[in-house]
Parts: C-alpha cells; structure tokens; sequence
C-alpha cells in the first residue's frame, strides 16, 4: 500500500523585482538581467553621436559597422539599414568621421550592445577645420599654448627620443641628420601609427614612455605631410593634453610648413620639417668647433691687448722720478713744509711786531693819563686819615691830620686855621 501525502508542495519564492533586491540566495538568472537590460536600454531615445568608422562590411540588405571614439580607446556596432545608407551622399570607408542618429539597442541572448541608425552624416573637411578650431580655443584658454609654458631645449643632448611613423622616411630625415651634425647622439626610437585609428593611442603610449625615462632629455614627435584627415590624431584633445603634462621638452616636427596641427602649439618647440628638428635639437659639432677656435682666438686677442697695456702702464709708472729715486718724493714735501714753516714763522712776526706797537702806543697813553704823572708835575693828592681823598677844603677842619702823597713819595700835614684876609685858593686849570 502506498501513502501519497496530502499537503501541497510550497510555491518556489518569487525573484526579486528589482537588483537592489538580489542576494546570494536570491540571484537572478542571467538571462533575466538581459531581458531587463534590453527592456531599459529600448527605452532610450535616439541620440546624435559623432564618431569614426574603423571598420565597415557592407551588405545588400543591412551593413555592419564600428565606430570609435576618436578620444578614447572604445568603440560600437552600428548597423544600418539599405535605406539610410542610400541617403548616404559621400562613401563611408575606415577613417571617415561622421555624425549618426542612431537609436541603442542590447541583443539579450548575444550579450551585444550596438547602435541601430537612422540618420548618417559624414563630417566634411570644413567641419572638421571647424571643431579643431573650436578645441583649439578651449585649450588656448585654458593656458595650454602659454608662452611661459615652454621650456628650453637643451643644447647638448645625451640622448634623444623620437616618435615615428614604422618604416618612415621623417626617421631617417631626422636620425641621418642628427648623426651627420652630431655622431655621438643616442636615440630612443618608438615607430607607431601615425594615422588612422591607433594613432592617437600609440603615440599618446610612446611618448609617456619616453618621458618617464630619465635618460631622455628631449622628444621629437615627427612624420611626414598629409592631408588635413591624415593629421587629425596630431590635433586630438587626448594626444594634446598627454604633452601638455610631460616634464621632458618636446619638439613637434608634423607635416609641413604650411601644416599647423594641435600638437604644434603645445610643444616647446615647432619644426617646420623632420630635417629642422634634427637641427634643432642638436648642435652641429663642426660648427660649433669652428665657434669655439673663434672664441678662443678673440680671448687670446683680448688677452694679449689687455696684458700688453698693463705691461706699458708698469713701465711708464716704472720711468717716472718717483720711482727712479723714492726719496725724491720725501724732499719734495720737505722743501714744501720747509717753505710753509718759513710762511708761517715771518707771518708770527709780522703779528707780533705789530702787537708790540700796540701796547707801546696803549703805554703811553695810560701814562699821560695817569694820575702819577699829574704828580710828576708837582701835584699832591690829600687823603683822609681813612684813605678818603679830599676834593673840598670844607671837608676838613683845622688841625685835622691828613696824608699828603706826591711823586716820589708821602708824608704828614696838618690843617692849620685860616688866617684872616687871607685869598681862597682856586683850582688851578691844570
């Protein structure tokens, strides 16, 4: 007898809605992540996107392409339909840059994300002039193309590293040139595209290479003429910013004269060909060989005229007096002081005699002004017993002693009574 069980077997738990959702325990299966992100990428509406054809295979009902980021290291399908591809005025052939309407789409089973177009315009070659000089103000203003930003180049290179074409005749114009002006120069060659679809890349590659290596002292990033698409990757915004943080001075010796890529006013330095950056970057040894006798020969004239002067600057001081017989220059400031002494000596005298005439003068005047010679003349001068000289007869009395003083000498007297009838005596007017 078999017992069959009567409870239901439990429903399986539902997946996640959503892939914030998920868990180890929860995952979904893959090819519900496809459905959902064919669901949301369908939804998307068509975009204008602008890129470069690298591949193109043509078919009678649809065509297959890839277009690449020419900034970048990326790339989509895009297909299109007969019908846009008619509407097509110029051939779309590897290198072509154009500008799609296209509407996303993600294949779920293949895991493939494409474009689906609907519009294909290619990029003429005024556009393309155009939106280099756009990018070519962006970047100037940003100060890229600063003089200050320049750094020189050094005159005697070690070694040398050159960005180069495979197999190109620009490297062989720069090395034969180089080597003929400068045989013991090194170099580091990189050879890369230097158009078509890896160019930027390459190039961008070879020169980060070269300017993390100390031994470089100077890049040269060349390659010969072309048309203005085939020096497109030299004008590119990534290749640009790439030298413009490079700490090794780079020379930019692309196309011609009349080519005037990007690259060019980034670099230190603009070669108007392969053969000028040669020359630029190292001197001509003959040359400067040559310079050098030449300035060795001025120096040696210089020297010769300088040392010939002071030789006859030594030997006009040598046949003065002076240094003929030293002391002549000591008996000439002796007979000068001797001279000044002598000066000196008749002007104190002079003085002096005139001083002594002087006070003779001043003497004899204060002899006839003094009062000694007044007594020479027989006066007398009386004075006061208290040394008061008297100058009034009524200053004394009778018997009053007084001292009388005369010329030579003093003596005594006495006032004695007046007598009667007798004259007062008057001042004499001597």
């Amino acid at each position: 007898m078999v017992l069959v069980s009567s409870s239901p077997t439990p429903d399986p738990q539902p997946l996640p809605q959503r892939a914030l959702e998920t868990t180890a325990e929860r995952p979904w299966p893959l090819r519900l992540l496809s459905a959902k992100m064919a669901d949301y990428i369908g939804k998307m509406a068509p975009v204008w996107v602008e890129g470069q054809i690298v591949e193109a295979n043509r078919r009678s009902g649809m065509s297959f392409f890839t277009l690449r980021d020419t900034a970048a290291d990326m790339s989509l399908r895009l297909t299109a339909f007969s019908e846009v591809l008619d509407r097509v005025t110029a051939p779309l052939t590897p290198g072509t840059h154009v500008v799609v309407h296209a509407k996303p789409a993600f294949y779920a089973k293949r895991g493939d994300l494409s474009l689906q177009a609907r519009d294909i315009r290619p990029v003429g070659l005024g556009e393309l002039l155009a939106r280099i000089e756009q990018l070519r103000r962006v970047l100037a203003a940003e100060g890229l193309f600063d003089v200050s930003r320049k750094r020189p180049l050094p005159f005697l290179p070690a070694c040398v590293g050159l960005v180069c074409g495979r197999e190109a005749k620009a490297m062989d114009d720069v090395l034969v040139n180089a080597r003929e002006r400068f045989p013991e120069v090194r170099f580091e060659v990189r050879q890369v595209a230097v158009q078509g679809v890896k160019a930027v890349s390459e190039v961008s590659r070879a020169i980060t290479e070269l300017d993390a290596d100390p031994a470089v002292d100077v890049i040269v990033v060349t390659r010969g003429g072309g048309s203005v698409e085939d020096l497109l990757p030299f004008s590119n915004e990534a290749l640009v910013r790439v030298v413009a943080g490079c700490t090794t001075p780079i020379v930019s010796a692309i196309g011609h004269e009349t080519d005037a890529p990007l690259l060019d006013l980034v670099a230190d330095y603009r070669a108007s060909t392969p053969t000028d950056a040669a020359k630029r970057v190292v001197p001509d040894v003959v040359a400067e060989r040559q310079g050098l006798g030449v300035a060795r020969r001025r120096l040696e004239h210089a020297l010769g005229a300088r040392l010939r002067a002071e030789q006859d600057r030594l030997t006009a001081l040598r046949s003065r007096p002076v240094m003929a017989n030293p002391i002549v220059m000591i008996t000439a400031r002796e007979e000068a002081l001797a001279r000044e002494v002598r000066t000196m000596r008749t002007s104190l005298d002079n003085r002096l005699e005139r001083a002594a005439l002087g006070v003779a003068s001043l003497a004899t005047q204060v002899r006839a002004l003094s009062p000694a010679s007044t007594l020479q003349r027989g006066y007398a001068v009386l004075r006061t017993t208290e040394g008061h000289v008297v100058r009034d007869a009524a200053e004394v009395e009778a018997g009053q002693a007084l001292e009388a003083v005369v010329a030579e000498g003093r003596f005594a007297v006495a006032v004695a009574p007046r007598v009667p009838g007798t004259p007062e005596i008057t001042p004499n007017s001597d």
